[in-house]
């Protein structure tokens, strides 16, 4: 005990780093085994009339505890077309030709920490986390294949909805829909500032969960967002398309459109929606356009009473009345804006329920109450992440909002998966495993543990009586 006592201990921060990296190494060594035997096993197993074996390459796979650098085949192929393409079949085998070589488990840490943070937080977090050291350029590669491949997803949906070959099958009384867009700073090539550009954002929901009747915290039945930046028309296919992947559309009793009145949101496919204009947008461009709070305060009011015409005939008189010289008319101005907003809208201006409009009863579990959750999911989903903090964007804001609406929706994780998930046998696994408790990995020149370099101090817990757990610390770290 007195000799534990005299030694220069080990700080445990130090200890702990070291236990990592020797178990980041083993993970290494035994990734690599795994794979070079598996590719081991297709070689034997191809067929050697179509692939023509060319010899072994090296390459290099980013996973959790580090980069594996490996060799597999290469192999010749002749198409109809007499071309000779190469062709790697450990690579087809487990997914890495779609999104890069990149592992299952990285790749969802990744897709995860950089919906929350930036791209430099996000390198720095993966690096010190993982035994994989990755630059910020590097995530910002990998956000843009795995955004891409979303984009073609969506695309694909398209072309099944204008083939009529949907996969919706969901019947369902009543759908709600909401859009809105979210303006950000963008950026040129040359990081030069150029002019803001929309980010699309769109929620559907079949109601609320009755569970919570009567509160205002009420969650959003099955709810799924699409967010993107393409032009109007691209994003209302893509949208329908979202609706169609997901339910028999032609059985949806009646759709309710919620939005701020913009041009491009009522451009729906659907022409028997009802829609309604946003009451967060009608009283945020009243607050805004008119400054005047006595006229301010009779606009609101008579838009709560419902005393639509009363309103719009204000705000004209309103507008007459307010001297053109003051501020260089800039109040008439913003009154005659206000007032076309809303006379342009005026068949939305009322919800629905308050028009007379009666809709199938709502599911069991769920009820129906007022629209108006967009500006609210615009800040979870875009917001938060993409707006603010001095930022500005380029063209990776589409792909980081495919992921960050994929995130929402829980589909992530499955999304990923497609592209980097592959199956790799473990017939092997237990014998590359009882091959390196054996001492059998390969070594450096000379005799040794080649992992036992990396501890540079005196152990005193060695020279302490020898538990069970003692002993299997030395087994695993010293060895004997």
């Amino acid at each position: 005990m007195e000799s534990i006592v005299d030694e220069t201990l080990m700080p445990f921060k130090e200890f702990e780093q070291k236990i990592y990296a020797y178990v980041c190494e083993l993970g290494r060594e035994i990734t690599r085994l795994l794979l070079e035997r598996y590719d081991k096993e297709l070689a034997t197993q191809r067929n050697t009339k179509v692939y023509r074996d060319k010899g072994p390459r090296k390459t290099t796979i980013k996973t959790l505890y580090g980069p594996v650098e490996y060799r597999r085949r290469v192999y010749q192929v002749r198409q109809d077309d007499g071309r000779v393409v190469t062709v790697y079949l450990l690579d087809e085998a487990m997914k890495m030709e779609k999104i890069g070589l990149i592992s299952s488990n990285l790749a969802e840490k990744i897709a995860m920490t950089i919906t929350d943070t930036t791209y430099r937080d996000t390198a720095e977090v993966i690096s010190n986390t993982c035994g994989q050291c990755i630059s910020h350029a590097g995530i910002w590669g990998f956000v843009q294949r795995l955004g891409e491949r979303i984009s073609d997803e969506e695309d694909s949906d398209v072309a099944k909805m204008k083939s009529g070959n949907t996969d919706g099958q969901k019947e369902i009384p009543v759908l709600f829909e909401e859009m809105d867009g979210v303006w950000l700073k963008m950026q040129g090539p040359d990081h030069r500032k150029v002019p803001r550009k929309e980010m699309k954002v769109f929620t559907m929901y079949e109601g609320w969960e009755a569970d919570n009747k009567g509160s205002k915290s009420s969650r959003l039945a099955c709810k799924k967002m699409l967010a993107g930046m393409e032009d109007s028309r691209q994003f209302h296919e893509k949208r329908e398309a979202f609706i169609r992947s997901r339910y028999e559309a032609d059985e949806i009793k009646q759709r309710i459109l919620n939005g701020d009145g913009g041009s491009w949101i009522k451009e729906e496919y659907d022409p028997d929606a009802i829609f309604q204009l946003d009451r967060f947008h009608i009283q945020k461009n009243i607050k805004e356009l008119i400054r005047d709070k006595k006229a301010q305060h009779d606009i609101a009011s008579l838009f709560a009473e419902e005393k639509l015409d009363e309103m719009l005939e204000y705000i004209l008189i309103y507008a007459d009345s307010v001297d053109s010289d003051e501020d260089k008319g800039k109040a008439r101005k913003n009154a005659k804006k206000l007032y076309k907003y809303l006379n342009n809208n005026r068949e939305g201006l009322l919800p629905y329920h308050k028009r007379g409009i009666e809709i199938p009863e709502p599911q069991p579990g769920m009820i129906h109450k007022e629209m108006g959750v967009q500006e609210n999911q615009n800040c979870t989903l875009i917001t938060m992440r993409m707006k603010h903090r001095r930022m500005r964007w380029g063209r990776g804001a589409n792909n980081l909002a495919k992921v960050l609406y994929r995130k929402e929706n829980r589909e992530l994780i499955d999304t990923i998966d497609r592209y980097t998930d592959g199956l790799v046998t473990t017939i092997y696994l237990n014998e590359i495993v009882e091959e390196l408790s054996a001492a059998k990995a390969p070594t450096k020149d000379g005799k040794g543990n080649p992992y036992l370099d990396r501890w540079y101090n005196h152990m005193p817990l060695l020279d302490a009586m020898q538990t069970a757990s003692r002993k299997a610390f030395k087994r695993a770290f010293v060895g004997g």
